[in-house]
């Protein structure tokens, strides 16, 4: 099982260029960056568990920007999103960012999305929340049509394009990994269907672990492979017998979260990190 952080990149954290040389010089797997565009002062949607919501949400860099200055540092990290809310984002755009990404760090990308948890954010991108699933499944398929074909179509409810062309197309052929998150069944078996991976938050062991079991049925069922699928443990704990109970399990990859902290904070913890790699 591989081995990756998370940070949420903000202008007061360690720097992200600094960073992904520092994970990958103590031989960190990936490294990957959350989303937020913004947040309404509203502060209608509750923040999960009902905590307030942490002061970093409304900070985030742009993941596409900031994963390009960690791939400009690196030679082997992956660099993920962890997660981008494409159902806030334009498909044609997203889908240029992601292949520029994926091309500048030769193949090195790995693309985690998600449907969102606040209204009022993606209500500001035109999004409605109750159909923000349908629209998100539509932009993956169309994503795809335009990553792996020189002349892309779509025509859907909620994405819609007339034949185009659209380069550079990204390095990972047919494209870069494209992870879900949520712990749903709803979220399961939308892996199964159209998604690459699985991208649950690591927080409850036992809910990941009840979710594996959950995948591979719901892929035996559907015909997939659960060797096409990986399964990314988001903000797992930092403690051997978790990782341990994870690896048994079969998944992919446990992420432990960096606080968005100065670098005197931030690197004393990874090097604690990294005592769980060996």
């Amino acid at each position: 099982m591989h081995v990756g952080v998370c940070i949420f990149a903000t202008e007061y954290a360690i720097r992200i260029d600094e960073l992904a040389r520092e994970a990958e010089g103590r031989g960190f797997e990936s490294l990957w960056v959350p989303e937020h565009t913004h947040i309404p002062t509203s502060r209608r949607s509750p923040f999960a568990g009902g905590q307030q919501l942490p002061e970093q949400y409304k900070h985030t860099l742009d993941p596409f920007v900031a994963l390009t200055a960690a791939a400009a540092a690196t030679t082997k990290l992956r660099l993920g999103t962890g997660i981008c809310l494409i159902i806030e984002r334009d498909t044609i755009t997203t889908a240029k960012s992601v292949a520029s990404l994926d091309l500048l760090s030769h193949g090195r990308f790995e693309f985690g999305i998600g449907g969102g948890w606040n209204a009022e954010e993606m209500g500001h991108h035109g999004t409605d929340f109750n159909t923000r699933f349908k629209r998100l499944e539509e932009q993956v398929r169309a994503l795809k049509e335009i990553w792996t074909k020189d002349v892309a179509e779509f025509h859907g409810k909620f994405v819609n394009f007339d034949p185009m062309w659209a380069w550079p197309k990204p390095e990972q052929k047919p494209h870069p990994p494209i992870l879900l998150g949520g712990e749903s069944s709803y979220t399961l078996q939308r892996v199964v269907d159209f998604c690459d991976g699985w991208f649950p938050r690591g927080r409850a062991p036992e809910k990941v672990v009840a979710g594996m079991k959950e995948l591979k049925e719901r892929a035996a069922r559907a015909g997939r492979d659960m060797r096409t699928i990986s399964v990314s443990a988001f903000a797992a704990p930092p403690d051997r017998a978790v990782l341990d109970q994870f690896s048994g399990a079969g998944v992919t990859r446990s992420i432990l979260l960096l606080p968005p902290e100065p670098r005197e904070k931030v690197l004393p913890l990874l090097d604690q990190y990294a005592k769980l790699l060996h």
